[in-house]
């Protein structure tokens, strides 16, 4: 089926800021989830980039309140992976007619990437109406996203790939941007000494960012 952009509209405007996760100490996906629900960030993606990221899903599926996506989904085998940890919704770094004919079998809404007005089109012509910008930075940031604004009114972007809370304030001043991605609620030495503490507070910073 196309897009279900009821169902990832209902998601993405949870909160301002996505965290996109990379993980792979299983002991740490518990707390971690409920650090970044009690700030405020509810939807996480954990990214297919390590190899117990399933394992990792399946663990933060369990805390409540939590909706858990999976990132870095490139293949009809990553989707239904998805499915089985319990994911509520997938992420994929760019578009292919493959991996957009593959989510038409999956119950479970995909926000693809793109990083071109063709590549919008593309997915716009098969019932997308939210797409992932990626990576956001490197593609020249919120800027492009603002003059996509006008020729692709249709298409709401979440931006993900370079972003810190300075850029993402700026990013959600943008009329066609519904939630940014980022890791920066998540230092890497905050993870490394479990100080969930810390962790919570910054994504109560960044819950706050919208407005």
């Amino acid at each position: 089926m196309p897009q279900d952009t009821a169902a990832l509209r209902s998601i993405l405007s949870l909160a301002p800021v996505v965290p996109v996760i990379i993980l792979d100490d299983v002991s740490q996906a518990r707390p971690l989830a409920e650090a970044l629900v009690a700030g405020g960030l509810p939807i996480l993606e954990v990214t297919l980039r390590t190899p117990n990221a399933l394992k990792v899903m399946e663990e933060m599926a369990k805390v409540t309140g939590a909706i858990v996506g999976s990132g870095t989904v490139r293949t009809a085998l990553h989707m239904k992976q998805s499915v089985d940890a319990g994911c509520r919704f997938m992420v994929s770094p760019g578009i292919s007619p493959r991996i957009l004919d593959a989510a038409d079998d999956i119950g479970i809404p995909l926000l693809p990437g793109i990083a071109t007005p063709s590549e919008a089109m593309t997915a716009s012509e098969r019932g997308y109406g939210f797409l992932k910008f990626f990576p956001a930075e490197a593609n020249g940031g919120a800027p492009v996203l603002k003059a996509f604004a006008s020729p692709l009114s249709d298409i709401t972007f979440c931006p993900t790939g370079g972003i810190d809370a300075a850029k993402a304030k700026i990013y959600l001043g943008l009329p066609n941007v519904i939630c940014v991605g980022g890791s920066w609620i998540m230092p890497a030495d905050a993870l490394a000494s479990n100080d969930w503490g810390r962790i919570e507070a910054l994504a109560r910073e960044a819950s706050q960012l919208r407005g």
